[in-house]
């Protein structure tokens, strides 16, 4: 690519038919499998019967999955019994894993874009080919510019390899787009408080709780597995739940109370909650004095939100308010204000978050039965350091509280975008983000930044959107075709370290992450980032903690002890925080300049006959990973998205349930294809809804071209956290088009 300055200098390209798997040669449709996992093999009428135990990559949960193997091909995928997170049970994306690995529509070469005549196109390279160009273009960019100048946006377990590539040749701009809009604001919020994350699962005691508070979390449509089942057994055994959502979610159908908050009022409804507890001395005094501090600055911010007031600017009302708080504190310690999951909806999602943690504190519930409590990770023996350069320790961030010490982040990914389009970043190697659909700007300034970025590579299993503006395209093989890295594990009631293991050998021209890092480190002139094979390096790891590969292989986990979770009476409460305590008045914020107790702000209100545009997920389908699944895509609910519009809305703009729309956003921008409307009255009259992932535009998608809107093409607005960088898009309003 040259350096002109025509307006389209990076050319969409459509991948040819050619480079996709539906052409290679079916044979390999059946391919050989490995022979790790569980290898008691079965014979069932002559067909040899196998079942591996890996991870799903199907979502950041990262399930344990029994792969089941008949004559060498994957024919179903269920939960693993052996490990703790799925405990036998995977959600319906789990169980379609079949429809990635065996998808036509499968990138199975590596990729060069050239231009002739003026026309760029995709060309068959080899991999040798590919990984030399890809190196060539890194080095002479990191020796003009600096290694500064190169990025790596990433999703998925399997970007730990290109990372300790990368910051091997020097780099350290990394990038996961969901702190952004998901996880960001919440870590830090609790961080901010007690020190420490919320976790994943989240640090509920859910399955011993007597009462729960959700705002805006739709578990059993986000289908996290551990949730979803705990949230079930918690209901079982006796507890009552209470949602705030602007919709009737799948979790409001469980709960004992459902209250259709005013979008963007939450701060405002924990304050009035907050206020009850202490106006009417509910709180538990004796916890507040020993354990927080910041009380009294508590106490003179949220004195002015009364339910009377809150019941103004929420829509819910004051005798709502006061009977659940009253129920709240008479639970606790048994009762919790779930932290939830995507927690930047407008520019206040730390707030928010530490909002939810300080009425937790309130009521003493912390390290209690049914309360919130602090899992432990898989005590893993550190193994030989890598002498990075000192450049990888900067934080590029220019957000004062952004996310420290979590290795995925360096710097948001919004950043990313601006620091390319002001010509500070001139190289990204994208791995599984399909940039135009997941970057919280928006498409319109996402394809500006891939206009101007000098050198893209896209690491991925699909030509979704983003691999079409690439330099070169380097397809790796599926999660059930590979190994990764140790999954350490999550913090949970069981500590576990988790494998990611191949259950047959990768099909076409794709290649493992790992290969593919390690040819790209050898053409780098890297010495020493991989000094063996995957299978060495991982046995390595697990031999210093009292096991080896081969042993975990069998299950494809490896447990620990389980967590000592609640607090001893003889045992003082330590808090990673500067006044070691819980900080309900925040001295980091403060210290930043922002306000150190969360302050309720008003968002701006939709337009005349426009309506705030509320999304979230279908329990089939989550990420670009699910998106072409033709399996999970023939299910009658996943096929396209809808759009949910109230019954005196749709009365108002004479819509009729069933007929397609294109939604016009306040920025005049249209979407691009029509979207079903939903006529509900579980939906309030100021807001509709819809499920991002859909309105894929690229053609090669043969089950996800056209199916309904994207959410992403219609966000024109934001609004950035200034305290850690995250960006809210729930400030963008929609009106409706009807079909000709």
């Amino acid at each position: 690519m040259n350096g002109s300055k025509e307006l389209n200098r990076r050319d969409f390209i459509k991948i040819s038919s050619l480079f996709l798997a539906g052409t290679a040669a079916m044979s390999t449709m059946t391919t050989k499998a490995f022979s790790g996992g569980n290898s008691a093999h079965a014979e069932e009428g002559g067909r040899e019967e196998q079942v591996v135990h890996s991870l799903c990559e199907h979502c950041f949960w990262r399930c344990g999955i029994a792969a089941h193997v008949r004559n060498g091909t994957i024919y179903k995928i269920t939960g693993s019994k052996y490990h703790p997170l799925s405990n036998g049970k995977l959600c319906p994306r789990g169980t379609g894993g079949i429809g990635q690995i065996y998808d036509p529509d499968r990138l199975a070469h590596p990729l060069i874009r050239e231009t002739k005549g003026g026309k760029s196109t995709f060309r068959k390279a080899t991999w040798d080919e590919a990984i030399s160009f890809t190196a060539e273009k890194l080095f002479a960019i990191k020796e003009k510019y600096g290694p500064e100048a190169i990025a790596m946006l990433h999703h998925g377990y399997g970007y730990t390899f290109f990372k300790k590539m990368l910051m091997s040749f020097g780099v350290n701009k990394f990038s996961k787009p969901s702190f952004d809009f998901c996880c960001g604001p919440r870590h830090q919020g609790y961080t901010l408080t007690y020190g420490h994350g919320a976790g994943t699962p989240e640090g509920i005691d859910i399955i011993n709780s007597k009462y729960i508070l959700f705002f805006g979390a739709h578990f059993g449509e986000n289908m996290h597995n551990t949730a979803v089942q705990e949230i079930s057994e918690g209901i079982r055994r006796g507890l009552r739940i209470v949602v705030f959502d602007p919709r009737f979610s799948t979790l409001a159908g469980k709960a004992d109370k459902w209250l259709p908050i005013k979008p963007g009022t939450d701060i405002a409804m924990l304050q009035a909650l907050t206020n009850v507890l202490i106006t009417e001395n509910l709180y538990d005094r004796e916890f507040v004095a020993e354990y927080t501090i910041g009380f009294e600055e508590l106490r003179s911010e949220i004195e002015k939100m009364t339910p009377e007031k809150a019941s103004v600017i929420t829509d819910i009302s004051a005798d709502d308010i006061r009977e659940i708080a009253r129920t709240f504190a008479h639970h606790a310690p048994a009762a919790a204000v779930h932290p939830g999951r995507r927690t930047q909806w407008y520019g206040d999602g730390t707030q928010r978050s530490r909002s939810m943690a300080i009425l937790n504190a309130l009521v003493g519930n912390y390290k209690m039965k049914g309360g919130m409590v602090k899992y432990e990770k898989f005590k893993m023996p550190k193994g030989e350091t890598h002498h990075y350069p000192e450049f990888h320790k900067k934080i590029w961030s220019k957000y004062p509280l952004f996310v420290k010490g979590k290795p995925e982040n360096s710097i948001a990914s919004h950043e990313v975008i601006e620091q390319t389009l002001d010509e500070r970043i001139k190289a990204w190697l994208v791995y599984g983000v399909n940039v135009p659909e997941t970057i919280t700007l928006g498409r319109k300034i996402a394809l500006e930044a891939i206009n101007k970025v000098d050198f893209l590579v896209a690491v991925d299993t699909l030509p979704m959107e983003v691999t079409g503006y690439a330099d070169v395209v380097l397809p790796e093989c599926t999660y059930l075709e590979r190994y990764d890295d140790l999954d350490k594990g999550r913090p949970y009631r069981t500590p576990y370290v988790a494998l990611r293991q191949p259950v047959v050998e990768p099909m076409y021209d794709s290649k493992p992450g790992n290969q593919i890092a390690a040819m790209l480190a050898n053409k780098l002139g890297l010495q020493g980032v991989f000094e063996e094979d995957v299978e060495t390096y991982l046995d390595k790891k697990l031999k210093k903690a009292g096991s080896s590969l081969a042993e975990v292989k069998k299950t494809g986990v490896l447990l620990g002890k389980p967590t000592d979770l609640y607090r001893k009476p003889d045992k003082k409460l330590t808090f990673k925080t500067p006044s070691g305590k819980i900080e309900l008045a925040s001295s980091q914020l403060r210290e930043a300049g922002f306000d150190a107790v969360p302050r309720y702000i008003r968002h701006p209100e939709p337009p005349q006959g426009f309506y705030r545009m509320l999304t979230g997920r279908k329990p089939m389908l989550t990420f670009g990973r699910t998106a072409n699944n033709r399996f999970l895509n023939e299910l009658p609910t996943a096929k396209e998205n809808e759009v949910w519009v109230n019954t005196h809305v749709a009365r108002k703009h004479s819509l009729d349930h069933g007929e397609y729309v294109r939604l016009k956003n306040q920025a005049g921008v249209v979407s691009e294809f029509p979207i079903k409307v939903k006529v509900t009255e579980r939906i309030r009259q100021d807001a509709v809804y819809m499920v991002h992932g859909y309105g894929h535009n690229y053609k090669k998608l043969q089950w996800a071209y056209g199916k309904g809107a994207s959410h992403n093409e219609l966000v024109s607005d934001t609004e950035v956290d200034k305290a850690i960088g995250a960006v809210g898009f729930q400030n963008n309003f929609v009106t409706f088009i009807k079909e000709a």
